[in-house]
Order: structure tokens, then C-alpha cells, then sequence
């Protein structure tokens, strides 16, 4: 049986890391893995067995510490062929000015992009999320709507599938889930998920299901 690890890390209020651990993991599962859930970041330099024996990782973190070494020692795993998904806040890196802090340089090549803002307007509303190209994590969805969080993020390279997206009040298309190729691994990021509202939507359960088994390198039957 595949393995999966949900990963959650920070010390951001706003994001409810305990409960978001049991939900992922629950998912997981769902998606036929063996998943378990862990908390910190300080896993994958000399990883201990119950983590370096997972098939992919799902990380659901908010701030705190994710030092060098250890964002390169994950890239180098998933480079090697383990499975990565970034949901939500996992694309909050360090900043230095106005820019990325170049300690986090390694992480942010390997999830493809980096928060910004939650763009113009309110930071949360319901809106339409709009699937844009056929792929075995999109498979079976149809457009939908939900609550959740705005994300806005700037991407490290054009090395990305986009699968789905929203739209701004101003008719801006706005990237929500991407996939992409990272050496013999794959990564997955969705910007949706910031808490239960959008957690409990089966539309959303289903795009981390599929994330998870996609980016696991597990192939569905025709």
C-alpha cells in the first residue's frame, strides 16, 4: 500500500493546523493510502523511517520555521520521485524587503510560487472556480462554487499545468490548483482549503484525493 504523510507546520492563528492534520489525513486515506499526520518540518535532512518511507507528502502549513537545509533535502526527494502537495498556506515564504528572503530559494522552486497577497477587495468570499484542462486530478469535476480564502502568488517558472482557476471582480483570471513535474517526482499546489467551509466541500475533497494519488505517481485504471 502507498504511504502519505500530512505535514502541518506554523504559528499562524488565522489557519487551524489541528484540525486541518485530521482532515488531510482523512483524505488520504480515502484515497487509499496509508496516511498519517505529523507536525514540524525538521523531518527530511537524515529523515527517521516513518518519513522517509512515504510516497508523497502533503504539506498544510502556516509560517514557522522551514530551515534551508531541510527545503532542500524534501526538493531532493521529491526530485528523486516521492509526491509533494502544497495546499493553501504552504506557499507563505520568507520575505526579505520586497522580495523572496534567499534562504527559502530552494522551496519555492520546488512548490512553483510564493503568496503574495490576497489581491483587491475582501480577503474571503464565495466565488466560482472554473476547471481548465483535463487531468487525472481534475477527472470527473465540473465547475463549482465554494467559500474560501483569496490567494494571490507569483510563480517561480512557467513549468506548470494549470487545472483550474477563478476570476477577480476586474475579470482577472486568477490560478487556484496547478501541477507540475519536478525530476522524476511530482508537485501539486492548491490555493483553496483555508478551513472547514472549504474543506467539507466534495468537490474540493476530491481534487486532494486525486492530487495525493497523481502526484504519488499512482496510475488510475481506464
Amino acid at each position: 500500500m502507498s504511504r502519505a504523510m500530512v505535514i502541518v507546520n506554523g504559528d499562524d492563528i488565522h489557519h487551524d493546523l489541528i484540525a486541518a492534520a485530521s482532515v488531510f489525513q482523512q483524505l488520504g486515506v480515502e484515497a487509499g493510502f496509508a496516511a498519517r499526520r505529523a507536525m514540524g518540518l525538521n523531518r527530511f535532512v537524515d529523515p527517521r523511517p516513518e518519513t522517509a518511507e512515504n510516497d508523497v507528502y502533503l504539506l498544510y502549513t502556516a509560517g514557522g520555521e522551514f530551515a534551508t537545509a531541510q527545503q532542500q533535502a524534501l526538493a531532493d526527494a521529491v526530485r528523486a520521485g516521492k509526491g509533494l502537495v502544497g495546499v493553501h498556506g504552504a506557499n507563505i515564504l520568507g520575505w526579505r524587503g520586497d522580495g523572496l528572503d534567499p534562504a527559502y530559494r530552494p522551496f519555492f522552486g520546488l512548490l512553483g510560487n510564493r503568496y503574495l497577497s490576497h489581491g483587491p477587495g475582501h480577503h474571503e468570499g464565495r466565488h466560482a472556480i472554473e476547471i481548465v484542462a483535463e487531468h487525472p486530478i481534475t477527472a470527473g469535476l465540473d465547475d463549482f462554487e465554494l467559500f474560501d480564502e483569496y490567494y494571490e502568488f507569483e510563480l517561480a517558472d512557467d513549468e506548470v499545468t494549470v487545472l483550474a482557476q477563478r476570476r477577480r471582480a476586474d475579470g482577472v483570471a486568477i490560478p487556484v490548483l496547478y501541477a507540475r513535474e519536478f525530476g522524476a517526482g511530482r508537485v501539486v499546489y492548491l490555493a483553496l482549503g483555508h478551513d472547514m467551509r472549504s474543506w467539507g466541500e466534495p468537490p474540493v475533497r476530491a481534487l486532494v484525493r486525486q492530487s495525493l494519488r497523481w502526484a504519488a505517481g499512482i496510475q488510475e485504471d481506464s
